[in-house]
């Protein structure tokens, strides 16, 4: 499971729980958010350490990473974007974002310069809930705001790689109908275009849609799981 930009791994601790009753291996993995081809790597490392057939989960910007992920580098046998970029080669996630309207997260962003060059994102914690979770209480979203990890700026521009993983590989796609970091006109087309065994767009759900419904995105893991068991 590979959590976005703005998150963390504990981002998906609900739908691991869940997952884990049904008695499926988890690894919930702390991507370094620093560039595409820098985290699918590190990712294809992280799998080709499981043994046994694979389901992919990408949140966010952590689409982008599994989309990019070596397809030798274990059994891979389904993807599971929640509220997740997938791009085509060359694409972004900043050109996907914007391909339809909608999108309301660069007004929200904050930066830090870096002195090893570039510069780190975050959302500022007093716009978080509005723009990022807008369907869980006060309480949970500023502990979110203040613990969100940052995204080096240069990542969400970076063009995807030659081979996008979704091109042969079943995917499932779920997403919230008022995500304001990827307008939902656009998960719609990726799903679309990836010809997604199943897609399911929620009704007043936000961009942390793995958050707010953690039981529909956990099911909609294990039908991808009972998916490739039925297939082999």
């Amino acid at each position: 499971m590979a959590h976005g930009a703005f998150a963390e791994s504990s981002s998906w601790d609900t739908v691991v729980t869940l997952l884990k009753r049904h008695r499926l291996s988890v690894v919930s993995a702390a991507v370094p958010l620093r560039g595409v081809a820098y985290d699918a790597a590190y990712i294809s490392d992280l799998v080709a350490t499981v043994s046994g057939p694979v389901i992919l989960g990408g949140h966010s910007y952590g689409g982008s990473v599994i989309s990019n992920v070596d397809r030798g580098s274990a059994d891979i046998r389904g993807l599971v974007y929640v509220a997740g970029f997938a791009p085509a080669a060359g694409e972004s996630a900043q050109a996907l974002s914007s391909k339809f309207p909608g999108s309301t997260l660069a007004p929200t962003l904050t930066f830090v310069n870096l002195r090893t060059g570039g510069r780190d994102l975050y959302i500022e914690q007093a716009k978080y809930r509005a723009q990022f979770c807008a369907d869980l209480d006060d309480r949970q979203s500023a502990q979110m705001a203040a613990g969100q990890r940052p995204i080096l700026e240069s990542a969400l521009s970076e063009p995807a790689g030659p081979d996008p993983l979704w091109k042969g590989t079943p995917s499932w796609f779920i997403f919230g109908e008022l995500d304001r970091n990827i307008p939902a006109a656009a998960h719609r087309y990726m799903a679309e275009r990836a010809h997604a065994r199943q897609v399911v767009e929620v009704v007043g759900a936000s961009h942390v849609v793995g958050i707010s419904h953690p039981y529909a995105t956990a099911k909609m893991i294990l039908r991808a799981a009972h998916s490739i068991h039925r297939n082999g």
